[in-house]
């Protein structure tokens, strides 16, 4: 590349200010310019996200973007998360292990939702292990302790080590305590909510004396059994994953003191008696986590109210309209509130707790600056999404699950309701709007296309009445990149319409449809660099939950991707994913 630009503008000068551009979507907008401007961005590019692993291959990244630093890597569809999709799908990371060691600035790997050997682990700290700084395994599985022991022993320099959710064969504790005795540069630890049982807390004491830890998340580690933890990790701002399993003397309680920096916490198994610990560092958060706490709806208020600087709040919806009623009051400063269904077969429920449009309201008369907004309801009407688009104007992710718990729901369709929400949220980006039948009509979903300007991101579940709500629907979204439905129960030649309809579309995952005998109906969709793959439906004998195996009924899916490199090479051999190659059509 020739270093002085035919307008008189020094290549140097281009790479200097190129290297203030961050964003991902400005990158590409910038790598468009010219040649030139795309030979520098090549150059100068640190940090990339490949959003699904099969839209490109580690030899085209090496080929362009050999000088990145960072590397975050999405495998399988996000349905996996709910155990919708095969096992044995795909994502797997060995061949972008094998291109590490031609990454000479490689210092950081994130992988989300895919399968990892240990044979990956084993190379991956033999090519990058004096280098490597951040190692995240976000519900990924695949591994056992054995690959860990490998990331413990020859990953010294690593800052970070993120493994919340995977789900991880344990064979013993030896990789953790070659952690400790090899790293004193760790700042983050997290092996949350991935049943990682054998740690020696003798091993974490040294890690917190000898690490400079500012988050700590671990698995269900008895609470008093982590008080010299507390002690020496002064740093620390974030803890998660401790528990209380065993009932703790209330004499004991003046001896469990928190760092005096910590503002994030989650505590698994957290009791009513037990609470009252938390109090003296309520008004510290910002971040608290009650997801697996066992409180009830008071429980809920009582602590919330200690905590009135909180800007992320999680819990399930035991919460209810009361416990937002509290929110709304207490926490002015809340950005992010996630609130995820109850495990009502456990008995775990509260008479209270449930959300309804009474408590939506109240939230939103309250919670001005939220930005992400995600629950399962009991109940809702139409007034409830009005009063959310008229006050809270900065949410820019918003999620409703409606449940099928309660025979009626007061107020259906929710047409008018969506469009309110939709016109007052000007910077939504992601959507997901989950319902049951009778929940939104065809006009409402045309609303959804029509009002969804800048959303990227879409989750759709029992909409509509017919193909003709699918296609009205599609004639909006101009920007919306990544599609997914379920229950709907559209034609596959109305969502193959949809789909060539959706301009920015890149995804589609759809479950739940009225498929044609030969799939010849989704030819509509058909166009170069767009990937169709078909997981027929299948039936899975599993454990419920309660240790009773029943039989699960999975319906069929669509799955359709941008893809810059052709069918993928790497089915599973039984026939459980099935590819549809364009010529077919």
């Amino acid at each position: 590349m020739e270093r002085e630009s035919r307008r008189g503008i020094p290549d140097e000068i281009v790479e200097c200010v190129i290297t203030y551009v961050t964003d991902a979507r400005d990158r590409a907008a910038v790598s468009l310019v010219c040649r030139r401007w795309y030979e520098v961005d090549a150059l100068t590019r640190r940090h990339v996200t490949i959003a699904f692993c099969y839209t490109a291959t580690p030899e085209r990244l090496l080929t362009r973007f050999r000088n990145i630093e960072e590397l975050k890597l999405k495998g399988k569809p996000r349905a996996a998360m709910f155990k919708l999709i095969p096992e044995n799908w795909g994502g797997y990371v060995t061949p972008w292990i094998g291109i590490a060691d031609s990454l000479p600035r490689l210092r950081s790997l994130h992988f989300r939702r895919m399968i990892v050997a240990d044979a990956d682990l084993a190379m991956l700290s033999n090519l990058k292990g004096r280098v490597l700084e951040s190692l995240t395994l976000e519900k990924c599985s695949g591994y056992s302790t054995d690959g860990l022991l490998h990331v413990g022993r020859y990953c010294r320099n690593l800052r970070s080590l993120i493994m919340e959710d995977c789900s991880i064969n344990e064979l013993n504790g030896d990789w953790f305590h070659e952690l400790a005795i090899n790293n004193t540069v760790l700042e983050t630890l997290n092996f949350y909510i991935s049943d990682l049982e054998k740690i020696n807390v003798k091993d974490l004491e040294l890690i917190a004396r000898t690490c400079p830890l500012v988050s700590l998340k671990v698995c269900d580690c008895e609470i008093p059994n982590l008080i010299t933890i507390f002690q020496s990790a002064t740093k620390l701002e974030e803890f998660g994953g401790g528990s209380f399993k065993e009932p703790v003397d209330p004499e004991f309680y003046p001896c469990i003191t928190f760092p005096a920096r910590l503002c994030s916490l989650c505590i698994t198994y957290l009791g009513r008696d037990e609470m009252q610990l938390f109090f003296p560092v309520g008004h510290l958060l910002k971040k608290l986590d009650l997801v697996y706490a066992l409180l009830d709806t008071e429980d809920h208020c009582t602590l919330i109210r200690k905590c009135p600087n909180l800007e992320v709040l999680e819990a399930r919806n035991v919460l209810g309209d009361k416990g937002l009623d509290i929110v709304s009051q207490t926490c002015k400063k809340l950005k992010r509130l996630r609130i995820e269904r109850g495990a009502d077969e456990q008995g775990m429920e509260d008479i209270e707790g449930v959300i309804t449009q009474r408590g939506l309201i109240s939230l939103s008369l309250g919670c001005h600056d939220l930005e992400y907004f995600a629950f399962y309801a009991s109940d809702i009407t139409n007034e409830a999404l009005e009063s959310i688009g008229a006050n809270m104007k900065n949410l820019s992710d918003f999620r409703l699950v409606l449940l099928d718990r309660e025979e009626k729901i007061t107020d259906l369709p929710l047409d008018k309701g969506v469009r309110a929400l939709l016109m007052g949220c000007q910077n939504l980006k992601r959507f997901a709007f989950y319902l049951r039948s009778g929940g939104l009509t065809d006009l409402g979903l045309s609303y959804i296309g029509q009002y969804s300007q800048h959303v990227t991101w879409m989750l759709l579940g029992y909409v509509g009445q017919s193909d003709e709500g699918i296609l009205a629907f599609s004639r909006g979204c101009p920007s919306l990149e990544k599609l997914e439905m379920r229950g709907c129960l559209f034609s596959e030649r109305a969502i193959a319409q949809a789909a060539a309809q959706l301009k920015s579309l890149k995804y589609l995952w759809v479950q739940g449809y009225k498929p044609s005998p030969t799939g010849f109906d989704l030819s509509p969709m058909a166009r170069p660099f767009w990937n169709i793959e078909l997981i027929p439906a299948r039936r899975e004998s599993l454990d419920d939950g309660t240790g009773q195996i029943t039989l699960f009924e999975y319906p069929a899916h669509i799955l359709a991707y941008y893809s810059l490199v052709g069918r993928r090479t790497d089915f599973p051999g039984d026939n459980s994913v099935i590819p549809l190659a364009l010529q077919e059509f």
